[in-house]
C-alpha cells in the first residue's frame, strides 16, 4: 500500500524536525474512526503519520459507506505519508544489510497510537506473539529505551485505545491482560519506567447491539490525549486540512 519506492529507512527522517505517529488499526468495527484520527493529527503542520493495518482491519475500509472510504483513500489525508499491511513486511524478497520494516518503524515513531485495540492484538500482545507487522512492531519495541538512545533522548509510548463487545471486555482474560498493560508496563507517576498508557473504553449502545462498556474511547479525547502526550500546540493546527 506505500507508495514508497525504496525499503523505508527510519534514519532519512531522524533530522526531518517533525513528529512522528504511528497509527495502528486492528480488527474492531471502530476502525471506522480510522479517518478522523488521522485527519485530526494530521491537521498539525509539524505531523508526519504512518498508517498500519492489520489483515482484519483493512477489511472495514472497503468503501462500504461514507464512514468506512477505500484505505488508499487516507494516503490523501494531509500529514498522512504511508500506509503499511501485513504483506509490505516481505512483499520482496530480503537481502543481507537491508532494512527490516518492522524494525525501522519503531525507530521512526515517536510514538505508536492502536486505535482500536481488538482483544484478539490485546492478547497477542499481553503473551508477546508477533504474527503481523504490528505485533511485530509491539514485540520489537524499545520498553527500555537503552537501545534507541544513540539517536532519541526520549523514550517513546504505546497508547492503546481498547474496543470489543461487552462480553469480551467482561471477560476474566480481559482483566489478567488489563493488569499486565497497566500496572506491569503502564507509565505512570508510581512506574516511571511505563512504556504503555491504556486510554479505557466508554459505555454505550455497541455496533452489535448490545449495551454495556467496551466501546473505543470517543476518537476526539483519543487525539487530545496523543496530542497532550506529544505536547502538539492546537494552535499550530491547520483548520482547512
Amino acid at each position: 500500500m506505500n507508495l514508497e519506492p525504496v525499503p523505508f529507512s527510519a534514519e532519512q527522517y531522524w533530522q526531518d524536525n517533525k513528529t512522528h505517529i504511528l497509527l495502528a488499526a486492528s480488527g474492531s468495527v471502530a476502525v471506522i474512526k480510522l479517518p478522523n484520527i488521522a485527519e485530526a493529527l494530521g491537521r498539525h503542520r509539524n505531523v508526519s503519520i504512518r498508517i498500519i493495518v492489520t489483515g482484519s482491519a483493512e477489511r472495514f475500509l472497503r468503501g462500504q459507506s461514507y464512514e468506512q472510504p477505500f484505505l488508499k483513500s487516507i494516503l490523501q489525508i494531509p500529514g498522512v505519508d504511508a500506509v503499511y499491511q501485513n504483506d509490505d513486511e516481505w512483499k520482496n524478497p530480503w537481502t543481507r544489510g537491508e532494512p527490516i520494516l518492522h524494525i525501522e518503524l519503531r525507530k521512526w515513531a515517536h510514538l505508536l497510537l492502536v486505535a482500536p485495540l481488538s482483544a484478539n492484538t490485546m492478547a497477542k500482545m499481553t503473551m508477546g506473539i508477533a504474527d503481523n507487522l504490528l505485533l511485530s512492531v509491539i514485540r520489537a519495541w524499545d520498553t527500555t529505551g537503552a537501545v534507541d538512545s544513540t539517536f532519541r533522548q526520549s523514550k517513546p509510548i504505546i497508547f492503546l485505545a481498547p474496543a470489543m463487545n461487552t462480553a469480551m471486555w467482561n471477560h476474566p482474560i480481559t482483566q489478567k491482560q488489563l493488569t499486565i498493560l497497566h500496572d506491569e508496563w503502564g507509565l505512570s507517576d508510581s512506574n516511571k519506567e511505563g512504556w504503555v498508557t491504556v486510554l479505557y473504553p466508554v459505555e454505550k449502545t455497541l455496533a452489535c447491539g448490545d449495551n454495556g462498556n467496551g466501546a473505543m474511547m470517543d476518537w476526539k479525547d483519543i487525539v487530545i490525549a496523543v496530542e497532550h502526550h506529544l505536547s502538539l500546540d492546537s494552535t499550530n493546527a491547520s483548520n482547512n486540512g
